[in-house]
């Protein structure tokens, strides 16, 4: 990968851990347990009790639908195996699905 492409995909990701970040912290307010989001460079986790997403390149994995494949792209959306759509939308629903569930 050329030294753009990376620092692209950086970017991504982060932008991908703050979304995440921001919307776990919307839908646990008021609930039992606080959602925690833990961040590193191949890596992101999302906790909400006993349940979790992760995040690596090019693949997710759930404590409640199991592994899938994951991309961010270069216009600024999140595919999950062949479902793309807008980055914030897709972490908004993501969220949402493992606290409220």
């Amino acid at each position: 990968m050329n030294p753009a492409a990376e620092l692209l995909q950086r970017e991504l990701w982060s932008s991908w851990a703050g979304v995440l970040r921001s919307y776990a912290a919307v839908h646990s307010l008021g609930r039992v347990h606080h959602a925690v989001v833990e961040v590193s460079e191949n890596q992101i986790l999302l906790r909400y009790g006993t349940r979790w997403l992760r995040f690596e390149p090019g693949s997710m994995d759930s404590s409640e639908n199991g592994p899938k494949s994951f991309a961010l792209t270069v216009n600024g959306q999140a595919r999950i195996d062949d479902t793309e759509d807008e980055m914030d939308l897709v972490a908004e629903r993501l969220t949402r699905e493992i606290i409220t569930a």
